[in-house]
């Protein structure tokens, strides 16, 4: 069983392609569940309502654990602070992922210039093969 850090993109794609992490344990942020909704409202122009709706309802039934305890967010505040960050949010999917999982998944390519030294990172390709 591996564990993997997902970020919101990531959690969007594996309701829309319907991917079962089987075995593996999927983790995020507290707040993955609304950023995956503020993407789906980004992209309300090319989505109808119904089809986000059942996204998000996909969404609610995938088995992930969300975390935001104290000790992550001590984390996200040390790793913002260290990589100097104007913003904690990819500093708290960093902290979850080194202190919850083996890696993180995301093709965001900012999010992975900041992981090097802190975290594996691997994206929906490999995270597709692994669910596979």
């Amino acid at each position: 069983m591996t564990r993997f850090a997902i970020d919101a993109p990531t959690a969007l794609r594996l309701v829309r392609d319907g991917a079962d992490p089987g075995e593996h344990q999927l983790v995020g942020t507290a707040s993955l569940r609304s950023e995956v909704l503020s993407l789906l409202y980004q992209q309300h122009g090319e989505l109808a309502t119904s089809e986000s709706h059942a996204l998000l309802d996909r969404l609610a039934g995938l088995k992930m654990r969300l975390l935001g305890d104290r000790v992550s967010r001590r984390e996200a505040w040390r790793i913002a602070r260290e990589l100097e960050l104007d913003d904690t949010q990819p500093a708290e999917l960093i902290a979850v992922a080194r202190l919850q999982a083996d890696v993180l998944v995301t093709d965001d390519e900012e999010l992975r210039r900041l992981t090097p030294g802190q975290v594996e990172v691997v994206g929906w390709a490999e995270l597709a093969a692994a669910l596979a």
